[in-house]
């Protein structure tokens, strides 16, 4: 039997939509936890995405422009 929750309550309908959820949730900490793959330092990963949104910005820029 499904039981319906409040919006106040919870952001899901049914608490069997949020056991899935937390089944989901939980089933993806473990597997970033289990991962084995070198970390990159915070610095890095912030310059990398600096680097992506100026990119961005500058194509979306030139085709602003061209049109």
């Amino acid at each position: 039997m499904k039981t319906v929750l409040s919006s106040i309550e919870s952001e899901f309908a049914t608490t069997e939509e949020a056991e899935a959820y937390e089944r989901w949730f939980s089933a993806k900490v473990q597997e970033s936890l289990d991962d084995n793959s070198p970390l990159i330092p915070h610095d890095q990963v912030m310059a990398e995405m600096q680097a992506l949104i100026d990119t961005k910005r500058r194509e979306h820029a030139a085709r602003t422009l061209a049109n």
